[in-house]
């Protein structure tokens, strides 16, 4: 009786699975997925806002991703033209650095402190060195900004420059804002159109 239990089975969830694909279930599945892993540029800024209002962004970036990881809520964006990244991070309750990190004499070791935590297998970064202060426009203030030069191991880009800053968004808190590109490549000028038009 059993055996007869799971042949009926069988062929009720097969004629389902069947009536399913017949009426363009095949098309809407794919589709989901699509959502999913490719979501459109109006879902990309939605799920963006909890970081910030990337709404006046240039339209020469584009919002690659925006998720949650580890914790972290960010944002990273593509300075289409030269393939700069712009990376917004949302530190909640465990801030990677803080304003005064950026400021302080030792920001180097902070830096490489603080790479070591989030260090992953499959990126290394060495010869981390601060080689200029400045300070760029973000969530309607004005913030210090750090510049570096690094090497990064395991990709196929190398020698990396950039910036790191962070900001306190309305709502007093800390948003990490990074800018990288290969060494050779990173334009201060495509960072600070970028993050001055984050609200």
């Amino acid at each position: 009786m059993g055996c007869l239990r799971n042949i009926i089975r069988a062929v009720v969830i097969t004629l389902a699975i069947v009536g399913f694909m017949s009426l363009g279930g095949k098309e809407l599945l794919s589709g989901w997925l699509a959502d999913w892993f490719n979501p459109s540029a109006d879902v990309l800024l939605e799920r963006a806002k909890k970081v910030g209002d990337f709404s006046k962004i240039n339209d020469e970036f584009e919002i690659e991703k925006a998720a949650g990881v580890m914790g972290y809520n960010a944002v990273v964006a593509e300075h289409k033209a030269s393939g700069q990244k712009m990376i917004v991070v949302d530190t909640g309750s465990k801030p990677i650095l803080t304003a005064e990190d950026i400021k302080s004499d030792n920001v180097e070791e902070k830096l490489r402190n603080s790479v070591k935590k989030i260090k992953y297998q499959a990126v290394s970064v060495n010869d981390l060195s601060v080689t200029k202060r400045g300070t760029l426009s973000s969530y309607g203030k004005t913030v210090p900004y750090i510049k570096f030069e690094a090497k990064v191991k395991k990709l196929p880009i190398g020698d990396v420059a950039g910036i790191i800053s962070v900001v306190k968004d309305s709502n007093d808190e800390d948003r990490l804002l990074i800018s990288v590109s290969e060494k050779d490549k990173y334009s201060q000028l495509i960072a600070d159109e970028f993050f001055k038009n984050i609200k």
